[in-house]
């Protein structure tokens, strides 16, 4: 293995309790929460709760708040809905995790992006609101240096564990090449990083950087490193096969040993909807991962569910509907009650429902659709 780093922090970064961070580690399905809005554009308090408690119920492990499918619009003073949607949530699970006697904690994830000045603040919000990472957004820091972007991420990492997150160009997000990656796994404080560019030549940069920092995740059945970089994937075109795969990379030491890395989760906007099959697909994945072995049934499912990735995102529009198609089935399934994103124009484009109604005919077995209606007035109480 490549030697550990040795150009960390000196000031000692925040680490979540060690069963939150197993479990991280160990590898979850971790929804990116929606917003929930009355029909006059005001948060509905109940819908928001509804959605925390179906993720809990379908078995999700843990929760992305103040994401990209959270609407990053909810930090304009217009709005003024960061704190409220954070507390929300982090309280909400709290709740849900004491009712149902769950013996293991929601693993919290906030958005935290902005300026310096901003992301810190955030960070330091939601680590007030109790939650155990920040999933750090670049993306107002297009015009940054590498050297000012590393300066920005350890700053945060002094407030809060940070997850990195490689945003798809294709969405406003810049281009993070091996060089940045390598020295972001140097950072005390990253505890993970969501590969999300839509580009296999740029998923390789991330994973051979986290493999050269010695901070890889460790086999099957191997205890987890303090220090350890934990994957999840943000690939919504590649889920199944990002889950189930396994790369290898041999190593600049002496040794020319090879070394593996893999995915051990995801943290999606797709798995804001139809979750309760997400989890059983994240466990068939780990099954082929441990056994070396991807069979037909799994590569058949890794095309259906790109094509339902294609429907919900709205890949035929540029992504313009990415956000609204989630909206539509949780409206359809009753857990919120209208599709309305913050900017009213913000909707779902022309075609993109008959895609979305195409997945509930062709492939009922990659929705929870008949589950929800059972549950539903219960998470809506």
């Amino acid at each position: 293995m490549a030697a550990h780093p040795t150009n960390r922090l000196a000031v000692p970064a925040p680490t979540p309790p060690k069963a939150v961070l197993n479990r991280f580690r160990d590898g979850l399905v971790i929804p990116a929460h929606p917003l929930a809005l009355t029909k006059d554009g005001k948060l509905d308090e109940t819908s928001q709760r509804a959605l925390t408690r179906y993720y809990l119920a379908a078995g999700a492990g843990g929760l992305a708040v103040g994401v990209h499918t959270t609407q990053f619009e909810i930090r304009d003073d217009e709005y003024g809905l960061l704190k409220p949607v954070l507390e929300l949530a982090a309280e909400t699970a709290r709740q849900a995790d004491s009712a149902n006697a769950r013996t293991d904690d929601t693993v919290l994830i906030a958005g935290v992006c902005g300026d310096t000045k901003q992301a810190v603040a955030e960070a330091a919000l939601a680590r007030d609101l109790g939650y155990h990472a920040g999933l750090l957004s670049l993306a107002a820091l297009n015009d940054a240096t590498e050297d000012a972007l590393i300066e920005h991420a350890k700053r945060i990492a002094e407030e809060l564990p940070v997850v990195g997150f490689y945003l798809q160009p294709a969405v406003g997000g810049r281009r993070l090449g091996y060089s940045f990656w390598r020295r972001f796994a140097d950072i005390d404080g990253v505890i993970g990083i969501k590969v999300a560019p839509f580009n296999r030549y740029q998923t390789q940069d991330v994973l051979r950087a986290v493999v050269d920092s010695g901070r890889q995740a460790p086999g099957r059945g191997s205890d987890h490193a303090d220090d350890e970089i934990t994957l999840y994937t943000g690939n919504d075109d590649h889920i199944i096969f990002d889950l189930a795969g396994t790369w290898s990379f041999e190593t600049d030491d002496d040794t020319r040993q090879s070394e593996s890395v893999h995915f051990s989760g995801g943290l999606l906007g797709h798995w804001a909807c139809w979750t309760r099959p997400a989890v059983s697909h994240l466990a068939r994945c780990r099954a082929a991962r441990f056994s070396g072995v991807i069979d037909a049934g799994l590569q058949v499912l890794a095309g259906q569910v790109t094509e339902c990735n294609a429907a919900l995102f709205d890949v035929a529009n540029n992504f313009a509907g990415c956000i609204a198609g989630i909206h539509h089935v949780l409206a359809s399934q009753g857990i919120m009650q209208n599709v309305r994103c913050l900017d009213p124009d913000e909707c779902v484009s022309p075609g993109q429902i008959d895609l979305i109604e195409g997945i509930r005919t062709h492939y009922p077995h990659l929705t929870d659709d008949a589950w929800v209606a059972e549950h539903v007035d219960d998470w809506r109480r």
